[in-house]
């Protein structure tokens, strides 16, 4: 098989990683190509020199080359309509079309989904430039904190939590004053804030059957414990196992995904692909777990998929073509008894301005009980590896005993890796640590 990865981030390292160690992969000669393509991912995959938005061009690659399967990484091509074009032309693609996508790319139709389908979520309202005064009006009578979330893509920094009035005003000017996120803030989301825990849960779906993929926590605050701006991630573990039990699981599936893929449906956009499932999972005084939605995505996450895939047992190539073929009732899905840490070496500056072109040493000293994938990094003109953006690498700790085990390797090897200016949170997975059942 031909393959086309698009994407060339951290989470496609780790797709093309898992695609590349699948059995079906190596038993069949395959081949993988990757669109620009990074240091991590051109030892196992040959570059393209196309960028993940050239719509147009990808389709062409794809069909002169006689491409068998295309995976798509990042959202913005599939907000894009990349599926739409590539279906269009008979070709096999992994991913949601345009009208699906718009589950991740307009957060208010995502919300108005919620609320018609009954799926639990926070109490919202929604507003644009042209009814400044009304939000105003709204947002003195609230609750402090509130959240403020952008309509439209925005790197996963577009959600502001606003601890009382000023901040929220100065929030809504900068969408729609300073137009920080461009068009995607001028429409947004001012929402009650919820307490309780996050929990991030992958569906590989036909559009009709699923199948789940283990339980992950993100860490999206810059600082340790939570502190600080949004990232697009500084870390991740799996299986959050402490967080969730068959009694929680079975409420996500019937009154969260269920209700999704089926409402999806019913609004005539059917939903193929990887859907992601942000959550606050609130806890009663009797012990009892209810789970409300912060945010569909339309793709993997990033940096939960470095973590969720080396989890994964069974055949991940097999998986994706099962839900580009409908098949997914008859994928057997199967997961090792085993636990992942990961940590992003981000620029320092990240999520702000940042210096690129620091020298990477360390590389080759990190052991067998981990995982480096490469999130923004480029050769020098002498072969050396230099940093080229503000999440850098992910170093991801394996270990078949314990979480705490996995977290301890992720970050002894983050110490065998060193940059100028090189950051990162020291506190991934400590809900875990210091959870007691």
């Amino acid at each position: 098989m031909k393959i086309l990865l698009i994407g060339n981030g951290g989470r496609e390292n780790a797709l093309a990683w898992a695609i590349y160690n699948s059995p079906s992969f190596k038993e069949s000669n395959s081949e993988i190509y990757t669109t620009i393509g990074s240091l991590g991912l051109d030892i196992i995959s040959k570059p393209v020199k196309i960028k993940p938005t050239e719509i147009e061009k990808l389709s062409n690659f794809a069909k002169e080359n006689q491409i068998d399967l295309t995976v798509v990484g990042p959202e913005i091509p599939l907000a894009m309509g990349i599926v739409d074009e590539f279906e269009k032309l008979g070709l096999k693609i992994f991913g949601p079309t345009k009208k699906a996508s718009e589950i991740e790319s307009s957060k208010i139709l995502s919300k108005k989904l919620m609320q018609k389908y009954d799926i639990p979520t926070a109490k919202f309202e929604t507003f644009t430039e042209d009814n400044l005064q009304e939000v105003h009006d709204y947002i003195n009578g609230l609750r402090y904190p509130i959240v403020i979330k952008a309509d439209g893509l925005a790197a996963g920094k577009g959600v502001i939590i606003a601890q009382d009035i000023n901040e929220a005003n100065q929030t809504i000017a900068d969408f729609t004053e300073k137009e920080v996120f461009g068009e995607s803030g001028k429409s947004f989301i001012v929402e009650e804030f919820l307490e309780g825990y996050e929990l991030s849960i992958f569906v590989i779906t036909d559009g009709i059957d699923y199948v789940m993929l283990p339980s992950t926590q993100d860490h999206k605050k810059i600082g340790e414990g939570d502190t600080g701006k949004n990232t697009g991630g500084m870390g991740a573990y799996a299986p959050a196992e402490q967080f969730i039990d068959e009694e929680l699981l079975n409420k996500i599936k019937t009154s969260v995904i269920e209700p999704a893929l089926k409402g999806l449906n019913i609004e005539g956009r059917k939903y193929k692909g990887c859907l992601y499932c942000g959550l606050m999972i609130a806890e009663t005084g009797e012990g009892i777990r209810e789970p409300n939605v912060i945010e569909f995505n339309c793709r993997f996450g990033d940096p939960e998929t470095q973590v969720v895939v080396p989890l994964i047992k069974s055949d991940f190539l097999k998986l994706l073509l099962s839900s580009v073929e409908g098949s997914i009732k008859d994928y057997r899905i199967e997961f090792f008894d085993k636990y992942a840490c990961c940590v992003v070496l981000a620029s320092e500056g990240y999520p702000g301005d940042y210096e690129k072109r620091k020298v990477i040493k360390g590389l080759n000293e990190v052991g067998s009980d981990c995982l480096v994938f490469h999130a923004g990094t480029k050769l020098s003109d002498g072969n050396e590896v230099l940093t080229n953006g503000g999440r850098v690498l992910n170093v991801v700790g394996l270990s078949s005993n314990s979480l705490k085990e996995a977290i301890s390797n992720s970050y002894k090897n983050v110490d065998r890796i060193h940059f100028e200016n090189m950051y990162f949170r020291k506190d991934i997975g400590y809900r875990a640590l210091k959870y007691k059942s």
